[in-house]
């Protein structure tokens, strides 16, 4: 069959992953209100074409914290890739690689930061972050990522507690007894008690506040981001703690069910930071046009979690690739046929205001 959008790709990894892996990955919180709405907000975003205005060659580069990426569309953090494919992290780090852009290693990796390093030696990578009750477990990590070139540190803020996804509670998701949390083998006991998604429960801390951005700032000279900011308010604080950028995420729609679609919060917290600091986006992204609206709405670069997913379990790195290189294709096409020629000539004029 051809693969021709990120859909099919979609139905491939439903057809082909067991059960529970699909249902973990495919998880929201609750009612999954949120988890769908982050894709059907971009439906009701229309674009305004401008035409006559010679898009015989076109332009997807852009940068992120000063480094040129060939589109902006990243690989947001998502956890366990070995369950997809057997080489995990290392695939997508590979093809993250061969396209040229952003790759957020997740903490839950099934593969360490030292192998996702060595497996794609010249690719761009940011390391997420969470901060633990034990603060040496952060502190480690942060020190392990900067010594291997890892580019910038990105804060996950939106689990102070894991959001209720009823299919793992059913299924009693666990991670298979060949595969591990690599960033942390050998760092906690065996039969430290129950476990949640591969680490001792209650590891997160849910004291975390603007302290720990203070904190972490001293422990290190990566830029930081933080993801998991919906709202101007906590914008405008971001900017005041001296971070480089946020990353505006509702966690795939898998912590708070009710909150709402990153693409409806988008221009809030572009209008608020105003520049200062760099804006990303996750959550929805399907489709070139998608990627269109969200950096006409005020996105720098966006990034896809689920999809990378289905790459991997459709055919490892080359999966991987074929999704970026498909996204990449239909935001090329998107331009053309809006009138742009570059990034820089995407603004909130392309988008159709009275509809949002």
């Amino acid at each position: 069959m051809a693969m021709v959008c990120l859909t099919d790709f979609e139905e491939y990894a439903k057809q082909h992953l067991s059960k529970a892996t699909w249902d973990y990955y495919a998880a929201g919180a609750d009612e999954c209100c949120t988890r769908d709405d982050n894709l059907l907000a971009y439906k009701r975003i229309r674009l305004r074409p401008r035409i006559l205005r010679d898009v015989s060659v076109s332009d997807t580069r852009t940068t992120v914290l000063g480094t040129e990426i060939s589109f902006p569309v990243g690989i947001a953090p998502t956890a366990f890739h070995c369950l997809a494919w057997h080489e995990g992290e290392l695939a997508t780090a590979r093809a993250t690689e061969a396209l040229n852009t952003c790759y957020i290693a997740s903490t839950y990796s099934t593969c360490s930061v030292e192998e996702i390093s060595a497996a794609a030696p010249s690719g761009y990578r940011w390391f997420q972050l969470y901060v633990y009750r034990d603060r040496k477990l952060s502190e480690q990590i942060v020190h392990r990522v900067e010594s291997l070139g890892y580019k910038a540190l990105v804060l996950t803020v939106d689990v102070p507690y894991t959001g209720k996804r009823r299919d793992d509670i059913r299924n009693q998701f666990k991670l298979p007894p060949h595969l591990k949390v690599k960033n942390f083998d050998g760092i906690f006991q065996e039969n430290a008690g129950p476990e949640e998604y591969g680490i001792p429960a209650n590891t997160l801390d849910p004291s975390i506040s603007w302290k720990d951005v203070t904190w972490l700032q001293s422990l290190t000279r990566l830029p930081i981001i933080i993801k998991g900011i919906l709202t101007k308010e906590d914008a405008e604080l971001a900017v005041q703690h001296g971070v480089q950028g946020i990353i505006v995420s509702n966690h795939g729609g898998r912590q708070l069910d009710g909150g709402p679609a990153t693409i409806d919060c988008l221009s809030e917290i572009a209008d608020t930071v105003q520049g200062r600091i760099e804006v990303y986006m996750d959550g929805g992204i399907r489709t070139g046009s998608d990627v269109l609206k969200a950096l006409a709405l005020g996105a720098r670069c966006v990034f896809i979690g689920r999809p990378a997913i289905w790459g991997l379990a459709y055919k490892g790195e080359e999966g991987v690739r074929e999704i970026l290189q498909i996204l990449n294709d239909e935001f090329r096409l998107s331009m053309a046929l809006s009138g742009c020629r570059n990034v820089s000539e995407i603004n909130r004029n392309l988008i159709q205001l009275s509809k949002l």
